[in-house]
């Protein structure tokens, strides 16, 4: 086994997550499945409203009658777009399908992914088992946000919120159990008010007496269960009504149609109806109960199979990171290992296989040219687990088009290189004071800052801690630990203009001079002879 030497594990937290689109010019008009691991996602289909999902939710998309695709994702989240292979989940499902995606059938639609970018073979991975997961009970059409107020159930809205704290509590305690059966009296005493101050606020606020507002809260929740297809007994239960002959008369009474014509309706118009997110709680309890007694949640896969690469040269360098498991990379008669967390630069120009041991994911994190990173033998870097959901949405960025519009595909470069010349930096010696160890680690994460190139303020002892332990000043030892970060950016082939910013200086030609005083060549030298070392 060969370990590269530029081998360190990364330090310091990920970037925050930037808000992403992909819209229809972006990704061919085929059929799409869309999860979101984390955050929140929002899909517009045509001219129609917008489909919100949040975490563990997913979204089947057919190719014929959605030519108008537009995804947006908010900050913080990462999506995974997948293209199953024709036949994969499609047959009989021409209609927008919203569904859960359970935790154990996550990694391996992740790993999907992967096998849908590169050129892994995928052997005894069975991408139709998606239909597992459309199928399965809870799936259903798209619920869209914003669909405005209308007379009828479908667009029933719920009632005003009451602003005074008293009746806000109250009202809040009701949109989340509508069950619940306290008198006024009971709900006055809960929220240290009198039942005639509850009263008053109810009706200053919403216009309507607390009975009146109770009753459309719980007609409101009972609209939701019923198009989420709960029979009429379970939703008079569910909302608070004492029988169902109770739940008809109210919903007849406001509707003009009875709950079981409703939920009939509903199920016949497959577009118009389905889960909110009241109800869609209701059913995640409701599968998770079904999930326990082992009956009609579709278990993933016991174990991803191993896969590999054929033989191949890319034309540029590839960063590939492993995600779950361990896996190897053979050059020759070389191989490296790559280890959960580690990413890997795989040259250019270099036929090899890269591997994935059993129940083992993968995911492409960007490229490079060979004009903008100087390689001829694998490097690697460790990125700690706070940094999966950050490098899953760069793998998602550099392999599909939902991407910020902002989108630097370069990026990746700068990410690995600070990784690595971040960790080297430590190699600088270290105060063992704790007070000054802890200014010196304060150093190190605010070069690159704006203002973190100022000597910090600190006390007389701080700066004999520097002296006796390191032998240097405080601003002695600033001033090797930039140049230390600063030398290996520019060996894993950033640009000199790029590592002045990053080490904080404003102007290039300073920075050149700096490190020339330090090292004894300039940067650009530097580089070439870093380059023809590696290439002896």
């Amino acid at each position: 086994m060969v370990v590269p030497s530029s081998f360190a594990a990364g330090v310091g937290d990920p970037p925050p997550i930037p808000a992403a689109r992909l819209g229809s010019t972006d990704a061919p008009v085929r059929p799409l499945l869309l999860w979101v691991r984390t955050g929140v996602a929002r899909v517009r289909l045509d001219d129609g409203p917008a489909l919100r999902l949040g975490a563990g939710e997913g979204v089947w998309i057919p190719a014929d009658g959605w030519a108008e695709r537009e995804i947006v994702t908010e900050p913080g989240t990462v999506a995974f777009p997948l293209w199953p292979h024709a036949g994969s989940g499609v047959r009989g499902l021409s209609e927008p399908t919203r569904f859960d995606v359970p935790t154990g059938w996550q990694d391996w639609l992740i790993q999907l992914f992967n096998l849908q970018v590169t050129p892994f073979n995928g052997h005894g991975y069975a991408p139709e088992a998606i239909e597992e997961l459309l199928r399965r009970p809870g799936s259903r059409p798209p619920v869209p946000v914003g669909t405005g107020r209308n007379p009828g159930p479908e667009g029933f809205a719920s009632p005003a919120m009451p602003r005074a704290l008293g009746a806000r509590t109250v009202a809040e305690e009701l949109m989340r159990d509508p069950a619940l059966d306290l008198t006024v009296e009971q709900w006055a005493a809960r929220v240290l008010s009198s039942a005639r101050t509850l009263r008053r606020d109810f009706l200053a606020d919403t216009g309507l007496t607390f009975e009146q507002w109770r009753l459309l809260c719980r007609l409101g929740a009972a609209v939701e269960f019923l198009a989420a297809g709960y029979d009429v007994d379970q939703v008079a239960a569910r909302v608070g009504f004492a029988s169902r002959n109770g739940l008809t008369r109210a919903f007849k009474g406001r509707f003009g149609l009875t709950p079981h014509e409703f939920g009939r309706r509903s199920a016949a118009r497959p577009g118009a109806g389905g889960l909110t997110r009241r109800a869609a709680a209701a059913r995640q309890t409701d599968d998770l109960i079904r999930m326990m007694r082992r009956t009609d949640t579709p278990a993933a896969p016991a174990m991803l199979p191993p896969a590999s690469t054929p033989s191949h040269t890319n034309d540029i360098h590839v960063l590939s990171w492993m995600y779950r498991g361990s896996g190897y990379l053979d050059i020759g008669d070389r191989r490296y290992e790559r280890e959960r967390g580690v990413a890997t630069w795989i040259p250019a120009e270099r036929e090899h296989v890269t591997g994935l041991r059993e129940n083992s994911v993968s995911l492409p994190l960007g490229n490079a040219s060979t004009g903008d990173l100087r390689l001829t033998e694998p490097l690697q870097v460790r990125f700690s687990p706070a940094w999966d959901d950050y490098l899953m949405f760069c793998s998602v960025s550099a392999r599909s088009g939902l991407r910020p519009d902002d989108h630097d595909p370069r990026h990746i470069l700068g990410l690995f290189a600070e990784q690595v010349a971040a960790r080297r930096a430590l190699s600088v010696p270290m105060p063992t004071d704790p007070r000054a160890r802890a200014v010196a680690l304060e150093c190190l994460r605010r070069i690159g800052e704006p203002g973190g190139t100022q000597p910090p303020d600190v006390g007389a002892e701080i700066h004999r801690a520097f002296r006796d332990e390191t032998g240097m000043t405080l601003g002695r030892w600033r001033y090797a630990a930039r140049m230390r970060i600063a030398r290996d950016l520019l060996a894993g082939g950033a640009q000199p203009s790029a590592v002045a910013r990053r080490t904080g200086y404003a102007h290039l030609p300073t920075f050149s001079a700096a490190f020339s005083r330090f090292h004894g060549l300039s940067p650009r030298d530097y580089q070439q002879r870093e380059y023809e070392e590696r290439n002896k």
